[in-house]
């Protein structure tokens, strides 16, 4: 006797191997049995006749952390089948606080580094708790999806170095302290470390976040702690993430991995065959820290992901070369700025320049389609290129995109048309998904919810690999999100269809698999917005066997399970180790 059996669907068992036609059984919220069920009883019987069942997608990179409290579903990563989550990515994350001026801290700081609405964490999350454990008790029960949680390298040292945590390096005893607590968490059942290095991240106040002003040797010291700790692993973001690795960094992940034992991921690999150089060195990385005995992974995206820009508030814009002296400038000023043709014409020459790095693919000025606009003087430009708006102009495409913007008080929603999509990068993209060193994801689902709409790269891939450029096949693709991700964190029985498994599932209509138009909803807390894109095909997403969406929306059952390190998870030797 089954409590769910799925009858005459193509299983796609998240292997690579082809897809077969067999029913699955499920019982206790594991899969039984695969094959000919004919005649099996069952309390519930599903017909996935046309269907495809395979195993629920794992997102590797996500910021779920406080949007948990008020959607333990996880929309809209769960509508597109994902089942399973790791968040606490970048060194991002809620615990451990030791009193409420860390809550306030961090707060401020997901504001700032990652978009997250200051009114829905104000009404949505109570930081009822201090440590760790306490944090990931407060998930168990109460979650739609499985959840797995990093410890963050900005939360420990704020709780330990205060209000020096963003100016100083942390003394002996400090790193000791922050080795107890991250130890702490990991024993509670953290699934790793992570931290970041990079230049885009600054706090609430504008200044770089407590993790880069940590010594190379406290990231190491840190990363040493999950050796002692079964099932876990490292991640980070750095410079190099974005422009290229240098010596430097490429000599600190191997550190970091070998101190850990531990394999490390990093986000994310954008691939631009513009810039065929910093994909390289990239990848020429990852294989020197596996020279060393190490072990690093690449996230990449299979799909652009979709997103808009703002003037007048933080976006990745600011990012450019010397933007960010202008876009951080007072309201009235940064008006005044950018109507000053010298100030157009230094900020145009930057964002051409080498140094813009990954952040070049959002300078196809004349690709940028008009979104939302707020004046007279830009009626009927919704939905037009600024290179053909510029062209009736007889303008430049940069200055007839800062008229727009201008006109509208810098309020104008527009939408890029990245500049690597082109065959070239496709090419190079297929090549990548391959690469030993090389895993799906880095979708940032949770965060910049007003701007970045990642949380769909699953259906838009399936999508693009059965009617749009095929590039992967359906069976590889599943395998790319679901057991190479699991295999790579250490999911115990996870991320295949597999007797004796976890059954999470997903029945998909590969006929129709898709994600809808992007569009912004005012569904969070305080009536904040964020970007949407509908699940298309997405029939139905078991999580631990109990239904958690049927056609694209939420059921009431939260089955999800916390990942504790160690108890869910199994240690993944790093080369050196294997």
């Amino acid at each position: 006797m089954y409590d769910l059996l799925i009858t005459g669907g193509t299983v796609v068992d998240g292997t690579g191997t082809p897809g077969v036609r067999a029913d699955v059984g499920v019982a206790e919220g594991r899969i039984t049995a695969i094959g000919d069920l004919s005649g099996a009883d069952a309390t519930e019987t599903v017909d996935a006749t046309g269907k495809v069942v395979c195993p629920g997608f794992v997102d590797p990179h996500t910021h779920y952390d406080a949007q948990l409290f008020w959607d333990p579903h996880a929309t809209p990563s769960s509508l597109h089948g994902i089942t399973s989550i790791v968040m606490g990515n970048c060194g991002f994350t809620l615990a451990p606080i030791s009193d409420e001026s860390d809550a306030a801290y961090l707060a401020a700081m997901m504001v700032k580094v990652e978009g997250m609405s200051p009114a829905a964490l104000e009404i949505g999350v109570d930081w009822d708790w201090r440590t760790t454990a306490d944090y990931l008790a407060r998930l168990d029960g109460n979650v739609g999806v499985n959840v797995a949680a990093m410890v963050g390298h900005c939360a420990l040292r704020r709780a330990v170095l205060k209000d020096d945590a963003t100016t100083r390096e942390a003394t002996p005893d400090e790193v000791a302290e922050m080795q107890r607590l991250l130890a702490e968490g990991l024993e509670a059942g953290g699934l790793g470390f992570s931290t970041s290095r990079s230049f885009t991240h600054s706090d609430g106040d504008g200044v770089p976040v407590p993790s880069r002003a940590a010594a190379a040797d406290e990231v190491v010291a840190l990363s040493s702690v999950v050796a002692d700790h079964p099932g876990t692993t490292l991640e980070w973001v750095a410079d190099g993430c974005m422009n290229g690795f240098r010596e430097d960094e490429v000599d600190l992940m191997a550190r970091m991995s070998l101190a850990g034992r531990r394999p490390l991921n990093w986000n994310v690999l954008t691939i631009d065959s513009a810039r065929p150089e910093d994909y390289r060195e990239q990848l020429a990385a990852c294989d020197q820290v596996a020279e060393q005995g190490g072990k690093v992974m690449a996230l990449t995206m299979p799909i652009l992901v979709g997103m808009n820009m703002h003037f007048h508030t933080f976006c990745a814009l600011y990012s450019l070369p010397d933007w960010g002296e202008v876009m951080n400038l007072p309201h009235d000023e940064k008006v005044a700025a950018f109507a000053d043709p010298e100030t157009r014409r230094h900020l145009e020459e930057r964002a051409a320049s080498p140094d813009a790095g990954v952040f070049s693919r959002l300078t196809g000025w004349g690709r940028y389609r008009i979104g939302d606009t707020y004046s007279a003087e830009n009626e009927g430009l919704k939905g037009r290129l600024v290179g053909d708006i510029a062209r009736e102009r007889g303008v430049r495409d940069f200055y007839a995109l800062l008229d727009i913007v201008l006109a509208d008080d810098l309020r104008t929603v527009l939408w890029p048309g990245p500049t690597d999509d082109d065959p070239a990068s496709w090419l190079m993209r297929q090549a990548a998904w391959d690469h030993d060193h090389v895993m799906i994801g880095g979708s940032d689902a949770g965060a910049h919810l007003d701007r970045m709409a990642g949380a769909s790269y699953t259906t838009e891939w399936l999508a693009d690999c059965l009617r749009g450029q095929q590039l992967a096949t359906l069976e590889s693709a599943i395998a790319h999100m679901t057991d190479v991700p699991a295999r790579f964190f250490g999911l115990k029985e996870r991320g295949r269809v597999a007797e004796g498994w976890h059954a999470d599932l997903v029945i998909l209509d590969p006929a129709s698999v898709g994600a809808g138009e992007l569009h912004l909803e005012h569904d969070l807390p305080g009536d904040s917005p964020r970007l949407m894109a509908a699940p298309v095909g997405i029939e139905r997403v078991y999580v631990n066997g109990a239904l958690a969406v049927v056609d694209g929306a939420p059921t009431d059952a939260l089955a999800g399970t916390v990942l504790r390190s160690g108890t869910h998870t199994e240690t993944v030797p790093i080369p050196a180790d294997a």
